[in-house]
């Protein structure tokens, strides 16, 4: 009895030493590769793409350059539902782990174990947010590797509300949209405070496949994720049933909402545009600069409705005088 016992002892202290042995090096892995990680700092004062802005001395908005469309929101302006959406369906444990779901890590190595397929599984907002700032898409192990490391750096320097902020900013989700206050723009025509259940639901499903699955490209495969969102928000206790079968039963209403020009100005704006190029290059089109010109809106709408009238009024003076020339179709010879 007493070899069995002491056989047990033997093997948990060689379990022991090995576990502790697997920590060290882990321990000393991590201060390694730590070394070569980003500056976490950088993120505290992160520029976000924006486009260029043009608009008159009264606020109208004249033009707009740039191929990204972001509209910039802080923390605290986050409607609840939106933010319940998202952290049910990307990472329902986000406030309760260090950066990074080991136990969704885990799952998502089974399943690659088990079938062969490297998925997205186990990766947390944090994790998004490293990627999407500091690394490529690139699905490697080394990346996933930084990844992890980064993101509990992320969590540990710079705290959840700050996360989400860059989180909700950053991300892509489709038709040239970045962050969810241009996505409500770009879908609904709304400000992010406007939308509704249905509608936060929809944009919430979108970071996982922003150019296949939204509502404008594919609407079928869109409210299919929009129904797997509201799901997890029923199943996570943030909605009640009723406010789940009223939002699912919600017809799509999304198509494209674009840039909302309040005063005809263009050669003022291309104007304006090319001499800041020249002087400062590629740059002026991602800084989000705001360029308030020296028009007046009212002023420039009468100017431009004087320019048409007198042009009609001419030309009923005048009469109509025909094209300036006839250009027939030439007919092609067939072999």
């Amino acid at each position: 009895m007493m070899r069995i016992s002491q056989f047990f002892f033997i093997a948990a202290k060689i379990i022991l030493g090995l576990m502790l042995t697997l920590c060290v090096l882990l321990g000393l892995l991590f201060a390694y590769f730590s070394l070569f990680l980003p500056s976490v700092e950088s993120l505290k004062t992160a520029n976000l793409q924006s486009p260029l802005a043009i608009f008159s001395n009264d606020g109208k908005l004249i033009a707009e350059f740039g191929d990204i469309h972001r509209i910039p929101i802080m923390f605290k302006d986050i409607p609840k539902p939106l933010l319940d959406a998202v952290i049910a369906t990307e990472d329902q444990h986000f406030y309760s782990h260090p950066g990074v779901d080991f136990l969704g890590l885990v799952r998502a190595a089974i399943v690659l174990v088990s079938t062969g397929n490297k998925s997205q599984g186990g990766s947390t907002i944090t994790m998004q947010v490293a990627r999407n700032f500091f690394l490529s898409n690139k699905k490697t192990f080394a990346r996933k590797f930084n990844e992890i490391l980064l993101a509990l750096k992320i969590d540990h320097d710079l705290g959840k509300d700050a996360i989400l902020e860059l989180y909700f900013n950053k991300v892509f989700l489709g038709e040239h949209a970045y962050g969810f206050g241009a996505a409500a723009q770009v879908y609904y025509g709304k400000s992010l405070q406007e939308l509704s259940l249905a509608e936060f639901a929809m944009l919430a499903g979108l970071p996982k496949a922003p150019s296949t699955a939204n509502p404008i490209v594919n609407p079928q495969k869109a409210k299919e994720r929009r129904h797997h969102v509201l799901l997890r928000m029923l199943e996570t206790g943030v909605i009640t049933p009723q406010q789940f079968e009223e939002a699912d039963a919600t017809p799509l209403s999304e198509k494209y909402h674009g840039l909302r020009i309040e005063l005809d100005a263009p050669y003022v704006a291309e104007t304006i545009r090319n001499e800041l190029h020249d002087k400062y290059g590629d740059v002026i089109y991602t800084q989000g600069l705001s360029i308030y010109s020296t028009i007046d809106s009212q002023l420039q709408r009468a100017a431009n409705e004087a320019l048409q009238e007198g042009i009609f009024a001419y030309e009923r003076r005048h009469g109509y005088r025909g094209p300036e020339k006839n250009i027939a179709p030439q007919l092609q010879k067939r072999p």
